[in-house]
């Protein structure tokens, strides 16, 4: 354990075994992700890995947990593996076949199958490292990458870029939000804006203003521009 400067605890010194670990989640997730086109590729889980650890730093968190679940989490996501229940047990087996510690692997399952938005129906992170993880993916939605990847999966999709006549709505459930094939202009009025009061933690919170403030600049700029006004 380490003491960080304003007297919390965490684990930001993996063992040897917790590196190899680590190492072989990276090479998995590479693999996984290699042929993604939808802003769910491996720059994204590098990107998650990346802010997860800065904000547990900073937040006091476990980082080896924070990081194993950064890296894995898309694994699971049914938009990858076809569905939750495929999605969970590749990412389950592939802890167990690693060795990792069974509270370990349960924490890390925790993290991952709670995380999602799943149309903002979900009930709060129970764990600072859930909330951790969960702050780093929302902040990898927002922002200029967030507009880019937001364009990048409604394209995957076949999605329309926008449609005027189109009204952000609320869902009930995640099957109806995932149902969904609303235009991307759209999901930052259902999403993306909203992510920013959504943050757990502190650190993340201070993170999200900047990209928001992007964001809504770009969605100024795009209405002028659709209109002929600029």
């Amino acid at each position: 354990m380490m003491e960080c400067d304003e007297g919390q605890t965490h684990v930001d010194v993996e063992t040897d075994v917790e590196r190899d670990v680590l190492a072989a989640a990276e090479a998995f997730a590479r693999e996984q992700h290699s042929r993604d086109s939808s802003g769910h590729d491996w720059w994204h889980i590098a990107r998650v890995r990346t802010l997860a650890r800065a904000i547990a730093r900073e937040e006091g968190a476990d980082a080896y947990v924070c990081e194993l679940a950064a890296l894995l989490h898309d694994v699971a996501d049914a938009k990858l593996a076809g569905d939750d229940a495929t999605g969970q047990r590749r990412v389950r087996d592939w802890l167990e076949t690693h060795g990792v510690a069974p509270d370990v692997t349960a924490h890390v399952m925790e993290i991952i199958v709670t995380m999602s938005f799943a149309g903002g129906n979900r009930p709060p992170m129970r764990t600072l490292e859930g909330r951790v993880v969960q702050d780093a993916d929302r902040l990898d939605a927002i922002g200029a990458i967030g507009i880019a990847r937001a364009f990048a999966f409604g394209g995957s999709r076949g999605r329309a870029m926008h449609d005027p006549g189109e009204r952000p709505r609320t869902y009930a459930d995640k099957a109806e939000y995932n149902a969904s094939g609303a235009a991307t202009i759209t999901h930052f009025h259902e999403k993306l804006l909203l992510l920013k009061d959504r943050m757990n933690t502190p650190y993340a919170r201070r993170l999200a203003e900047q990209r928001h403030r992007y964001m809504v600049a770009f969605l100024d700029e795009f209405a002028a521009e659709w209109d002929g006004e600029r």
